[in-house]
């Protein structure tokens, strides 16, 4: 059985058209990206036969010549199940055969030419028409009937000499995009001598445009890259010549040329999009504006044109058509301001463009997007209280952009404000049904949002579908190799790094990523080469500092981390950073009170909370508080973290469930220590986004560990520590990977298992061989492990 472009194939409530990949259940659409779609149609071409994995391969991928196979196989299945309601376990549609395949289960799938049914009923109709028309003829037996046949023939000769003509005079009739093309969108040409439409007009092109799931426009940071391998900066303009290398470079199939002109008070705007290698105008179009205040409506007219003349169905265009004065601002001069932010945004420090966008906003307070890029850049800057602020503005004023930035907007929220993560799923995942040719939902839900509650399997998928879609976007690779190494993954980590080598594709987070991958693997000259390289930038120094410090500290060296954080404090000062300072005061304060230092634990996480007063820093500090007996402390901030987060997954499901679990154990009331750290269970392996020190990863899982210890049941205490033990690639360098060894120790011992108690402390001894000899908890693993000799 062969796929035919009008196939309709039909199987339970489903029903799904191989010509426009739209999916049916009971009669109603129900999204479903490309390659799942193509997926399906496979399958459905032999139902109940195995399909072999290198057949999807060769039938699915194999014009692909960057592709992850297995990782984008697994993500196009995933979405399948998800798009059929069907479940890998207990399979209704969709089997797994291990090492071989995939078979679709139901072998009677109904097959039916889409182009047929149409027909039938209208070809029924011509039918019964032409036997009517026959009798009456043969009744009347008149010449007009015989005239009208004649005519019709006429008409038809016509027709046909028309479009031989036609073809004849006008033989290269160019046809519209396919939606596998991409597009290069030029810097306009300014005729009027007014700056303000230098970038600015390019920019909100690009946002108009961006609303249409039909187009892809060639991201700036490939332009970049395809600049600089055209020997010209990175801010180079994209004059017309430029722009069609850049395009034939990247190829793509069209550039966007726009003119801006003036005569007299009123503006001419001009669009044509041209065929990069042959020069050929594909489409143009121009709209007139009165005066300045009307360009931006006039720029919207033009380019809801183009987007039809370039294939684009007319309903998508009504569904995704904001207009640019909505959609980001009516004021010429917050758009230029804010076209100067992205631009630099693109080709320098990203610090550089926050005042850009500000002023955007200063111009214009309704500016949604603008306060977005806000509130993504005080996050990066370990500004967490400002980064709510900006994020919350944004999505107040979510309904003046577009839609593919509301789903932006409103991911970030739930992400950054109230923390509810199904929701920032949700988000994300009508963003990728609406846009599925976008890159961003996927590399956003891998790199901030799943990682949160744990779902580093998911997040690797879609930090591979990311790539694919996108595969010279680096920082796309930087969350890739922090997934797979969650996974303990690491050689899967490693290829993905040589992969962004290959491509000459750097960025600090994938420095950063690399950091953590080699100290797993234990490899303390590739962590050297990474610090270096990473700690150039201003923003990075005082990141790598205290991550340098949590890496003395699972050694033991606690002098030397304290060294560390002192000097990541002072480097955040410098640089003018107000949360950061406090965030490493909160984590070496938790680090003292894990080690028994509870004098200089309280210190610490005092004069945390006197520096600011963040959602993750109130953790920190509660929870150093608690391991200190600084218990009415402790709770207060718990209860406040309860109070003002009611929705936030992380809080309710994993900080607060762990500091009441620590607080129950100061009580001695360990059956209510256990039932707290209960909650926790599906999100234990959660860990903050916020900081960007993946701190918090089954911190839950540790004190579940104590707690057990406490109610003297070692078999369950032994599994807890040794599921931190068996999370390397996510615990990482955090001290509850080193404690973990002295708590498996203690578990054996109440188990009675004592050669098991015996390796497990020498495990810790071994690490801590070159410890500080004054920390507490190890002079107390000393003493515990010569009672055990």
């Amino acid at each position: 059985m062969q796929t035919h472009p009008g196939t309709v194939y039909r199987f339970g409530p489903f029903e799904v058209n191989a010509a426009s990949g739209e999916l049916l259940k009971n009669g109603r659409p129900i999204r479903l990206q490309e390659q799942p779609c193509r997926l399906l149609l496979v399958l459905l071409e032999t139902p109940g036969q195995v399909v072999s994995r290198e057949e999807l391969r060769d039938r699915l991928w194999s014009g692909d010549t960057f592709v992850d196979f297995d990782g984008s196989l697994r993500v196009a299945v995933r979405k399948l199940r998800e798009a059929l309601d069907d479940n890998a376990d207990d399979p209704r549609y969709i089997e797994t055969i291990p090492k071989r395949g995939y078979r679709f289960l139901i072998s009677e799938v109904r097959r039916v030419e889409a182009t047929s049914e149409v027909a039938e009923p209208e070809a029924a109709k011509r039918s019964e028409g032409t036997r009517r028309d026959s009798v009456e003829g043969l009744k009347t037996g008149t010449k007009a009937a015989r005239w009208w046949v004649a005519a019709v023939a006429a008409i038809l000769m016509i027709g046909i000499g028309l479009a031989a003509g036609r073809r004849m005079f006008f033989p290269h009739t160019v046809h519209a995009l396919t939606d596998k093309d991409t597009i290069v969108l030029a810097d306009f040409a300014n005729a009027t001598g007014d700056p303000v439409f230098d970038g600015t007009l390019r920019q909100g092109l690009s946002v108009q445009l961006e609303q249409s799931p039909f187009l892809s426009i060639i991201p700036d940071e490939k332009i970049q890259q395809t600049l600089g391998q055209m020997g010209q900066s990175a801010d180079a303009k994209l004059i017309q010549a430029t722009a069609r290398e850049v395009c034939q470079r990247t190829a793509s199939a069209a550039v966007l040329e726009g003119l801006i002109g003036k005569i007299g008070t009123q503006y001419l705007i001009t669009l044509k999009a041209v065929n990069c290698k042959s020069g050929e105008t594909l489409a143009s179009t121009e709209a007139q504006a009165s005066d300045e205040n009307h360009v931006l409506n006039a720029l919207g007219k033009v380019s809801v044109e183009m987007r039809n003349k370039l294939g684009e169905s007319l309903s998508t265009i009504r569904k995704f058509d904001i207009p640019l004065e909505e959609a980001t601002t009516p004021s010429l001069q917050a758009l230029k301001a804010y076209s100067s932010g992205m631009r630099i945004l693109r080709t320098k420090e990203p610090d550089a463009a926050t005042p850009f966008f500000k002023r955007a906003v200063e111009l214009d307070p309704n500016f949604a997007v603008a306060y977005a890029y806000l509130g993504v850049q005080a996050t990066d800057n370990l500004q967490p209280g400002l980064s709510v602020d900006y994020r919350t503005k944004a999505y107040e004023l979510r309904d003046r952009s577009s839609e593919a930035e509301k789903y932006w907007i409103t991911a970030t929220y739930h992400k950054g404000v109230t923390g509810n993560i199904p929701k920032a799923i949700e988000a994300c995942d009508l963003w990728i049904q609406d846009y599925p040719r976008s890159e961003m939902p996927h590399i956003y839900l891998s790199a901030a949002v799943l990682p949160v509650v744990g779902q580093y399997e998911r997040a690797a998928e879609e930090s591979t579908e990311g790539v694919r879609l996108r595969p010279d976007f680096a920082l796309a690779y930087a969350f890739r190799i922090r997934a797979y190494t969650a996974l303990n993954r690491f050689d899967e980590a490693k290829a993905i790094y040589a992969q962004a080598l290959e491509r000459k594709l750097h960025t600090s987070e994938i420095d950063a990523a690399m950091y953590f991958l080699a100290f797993v693997q234990n490899d303390t000259a590739a962590m050297a080469q990474h610090v270096i390289r990473a700690e150039s930038l201003p923003k990075w120094e005082h990141k790598i500092l205290s991550m340098e410090g949590d890496t003395a500290a699972y050694a033991g060296h606690l002098r030397e981390a304290r060294e560390f954080s002192r000097r990541a404090m002072d480097s955040a000062q410098r640089a003018g950073e107000k949360d950061a300072p406090a965030v490493y005061s909160g984590i070496s304060g938790l680090r003292e009170a894990w080690f028994g230092n509870t004098d200089e634990a309280r210190r610490r996480a005092t004069l945390a909370m006197q520096l600011s007063t963040g959602r993750d820093l109130q953790y920190f500090a509660a929870l150093a508080f608690a391991y200190a007996r600084e218990d009415a402390r402790a709770k207060t901030l718990a209860d406040d973290l309860d109070k003002s987060f009611p929705e936030d997954t992380i809080v309710q499901f994993n900080y607060l469930p762990t500091v009441r679990g620590r607080l129950a154990l100061n009580k001695g009331d360990t059956p209510g220590a256990i039932s707290n750290l209960a909650a926790s269970a599906p999100y234990e392996l959660g860990e903050t986004r916020a900081t960007d020190l993946e701190w918090t990863a089954m911190f839950p899982v540790f004190v579940r560990g104590e707690a057990y210890l406490a109610a003297h049941r070692g078999s369950e205490a032994a599994a807890e520590f040794q599921k931190i033990l068996d999370h390397r690639g996510l615990v990482l360098n955090q001290p509850i990977g080193a404690l973990a060894h002295l708590g498996l120790g203690r578990a054996y011992v109440l188990e009675g298992n004592l050669s098991k108690a015996k390796a497990a402390y020498e495990n810790f001894l071994t690490l801590w061989k070159d410890a500080d000899t004054d920390i507490p908890i190890l002079q107390q693993a000393k003493a515990e492990y010569g009672k055990l000799k």
